[in-house]
């Protein structure tokens, strides 16, 4: 089956412009939000997120990778800042394609291990087909596929876009 672009570049910078102003207007009354990025790509998500949340308010921005193995997500999850550092704080849990929520849920997960001021989760594309009790609360895109279908974010460098395969 060959390749059928879901998202250009400019979809896709378009998308995260909105749900940057989502999450600005969710955390309006705070004066911090903590970005974490699932890597690699949620990562990269959080950091183009954190720019333009920069652009448009005074909130400051925390990011934080959110390292999990998404072939074993029982694994510890690791993070880049400690658990002090967004104890109490406003959290978006970011990450590219919401497939079965595995790996989201187990990020969710680790959060939950400190007490937090509100928790969030966004993505690019939200596919529907979850097997655990999680959600999008900003989705760049929903998308209904066949389970035998995949989703391909690109984010490397110059090229940005979703595809389905």
């Amino acid at each position: 089956m060959a390749s059928q672009i879901i998202l250009t570049k400019t979809e896709i910078t378009n998308k995260l412009r909105r749900i940057a102003f989502q999450i600005y207007e969710n955390n309006a009354k705070e004066s911090e939000v903590v970005l974490a990025g699932i890597d690699s790509n949620g990562y990269v998500i959080s950091k183009k997120l954190k720019k333009i949340i920069s652009e448009i308010s005074d909130l400051e921005v925390t990011l934080c990778k959110v390292i999990i193995d998404k072939k074993n997500p029982q694994k510890e999850v690791k993070t880049s800042i400690k658990s002090e550092d967004y104890i109490n704080k406003s959290i978006v849990l970011v990450d590219d394609v919401l497939n079965s929520g595995t790996t989201l849920i187990y990020g969710v997960k680790h959060f939950l291990e400190v007490p937090l001021k509100q928790f969030k989760t966004a993505v690019l594309v939200n596919r529907n087909h979850k097997k655990y009790p999680v959600k999008a609360d900003f989705k760049g895109i929903s998308l209904s596929t066949s389970l035998n279908e995949h989703v391909q974010v690109v984010l490397d460098g110059k090229r940005m876009e979703a595809f389905l395969e």
